[in-house]
């Protein structure tokens, strides 16, 4: 046995899909920490729904990213107190507010792309051009056999 042996799991753990995609999965976070500032994470999810999508209102927002509404509602607060987003009354319904983002919340939402960008680069660094399409196709085709879950 050698010293790498010894930091191998078993085989039969190694044979999970599953097994693999969490270890992916934890690896692509501590990448992310590392990269990324402390709240970049829920900032680029929030900055990028808005930015796809156009104004919502912050129960939508939750919704698409499965993020409860007062977490929601906290990071709206930093954005908005950082002037990234606008929130506003909707006027159709004077009880929910609708986020739209704005120019500084889009040059944020540019510099946190580049660090997803990095992150994604040094994930799959083993990986040639073709071979990164071809995991993406092949988990994107994974996760449309199943129910959507919340992010």
């Amino acid at each position: 046995m050698t010293d790498d042996d010894a930091l191998l799991p078993p085989a039969r753990l190694r044979e999970l899909t599953q097994w693999q995609v969490s270890k992916i999965s934890t690896l692509g976070a501590r990448l992310t920490a590392a990269r990324m500032p402390l709240h970049g994470r829920a900032d680029f999810a929030i900055l990028s729904a808005l930015d796809e999508y156009g104004p919502l209102s912050q129960a939508e927002l939750g919704r698409r990213l499965g993020l409860d509404r007062n977490d929601v509602n906290g990071v709206v607060n930093r954005l908005d107190a950082a002037e990234q987003v606008v929130r506003e009354t909707d006027p159709a319904d004077r009880r929910r507010n609708i986020i739209t983002i704005t120019r500084a919340g889009s040059a944020h939402l540019s510099v946190l792309d580049g660090h997803a960008a990095d992150v994604q680069a040094e994930l799959v660094h083993t990986l040639d051009e073709s071979e990164r399409r071809q995991l993406h196709a092949l988990l994107t085709k994974v996760l449309a056999g199943h129910t959507p879950q919340p992010a």
